[in-house]
């Protein structure tokens, strides 16, 4: 069985801590910020790009 995927946009203070709550609850999430240091991905195209579909993106 697959593992359930979602794209999180936003990894400020609580985007951040809504990635790690859910990869710790066995779901995968990549997550894309403005930011380099935090994000998973370079860009929003990149994101949609690794889920695959249907895709989930949360903002």
């Amino acid at each position: 069985m697959a593992s359930t995927q979602i794209g999180l946009v936003g990894l400020g203070k609580m985007g951040g801590n809504m990635r790690e709550r859910l990869r710790n609850a066995g779901l995968t999430v990549i997550g894309y910020d403005r930011s380099p240091e935090v994000s998973d991905v370079p860009s929003l195209v990149d994101l949609v790009d690794r889920l695959d579909g249907p895709r989930a993106v949360w903002v």
